[in-house]
């Protein structure tokens, strides 16, 4: 086994609805989904996310497109219109979502080794 960045096997897409951030993680190949599944978990994520969330974190499973979404309760300083903290923006979020680590096969190409050989 080896260890990656889950940039290597997923991308991410964040938003904000009020004060609560949101975070998908979605597989490049759904043969990957398992991987997310059982290693991108809220105790996983919570180290990530905890400085700034000051409530619940939530996880959705969604098998059918190979990813994931979690909510991040009270975590932008009262909203976008009332925090002047940039980097507490949820449009912001994903970039810190895909630092997480998780072990994969050692015969797992990552992303960054399959655009080097231009199959992407």
């Amino acid at each position: 086994m080896k260890i990656v960045a889950l940039r290597e096997l997923a991308h991410a897409r964040s938003g904000e609805k009020g004060n609560d951030s949101n975070v998908s993680v979605i597989a490049y190949d759904p043969a990957l989904y398992p991987v997310l599944e059982q290693q991108v978990t809220i105790e996983a994520v919570a180290p990530l996310y905890r400085p700034i969330t000051r409530g619940a974190i939530r996880r959705y499973t969604l098998p059918a497109i190979g990813a994931l979404n979690f909510v991040f309760e009270n975590a932008l300083e009262g909203g976008r219109s009332r925090t002047l903290a940039f980097e507490e923006s949820g449009k912001a979020l994903s970039s810190l979502m895909l630092t997480l680590r998780v072990r994969v096969p050692d015969d797992t190409e990552e992303r960054s080794v399959a655009v080097a050989k231009g199959k992407e």
